[in-house]
């Protein structure tokens, strides 16, 4: 009972967040790979690319 509101609104409405988390763990490994490049519209652009 101490859950119920919850588990009910899950079952209601199933909204996650694992695409964002998605997201950002790709945008994470693109800077990862990035590092030493000092342009932020090179960055910018390899995200880009990393979507499409």
């Amino acid at each position: 009972m101490r859950y119920s509101y919850g588990l009910i609104n899950h079952a209601v409405y199933p909204i996650n967040s694992a695409k964002l988390e998605g997201v950002n763990n790709k945008i994470k490994v693109i800077k990862r790979r990035c590092y030493g490049f000092h342009d932020l519209t090179y960055f910018m652009l390899k995200i880009k690319q990393g979507f499409t």
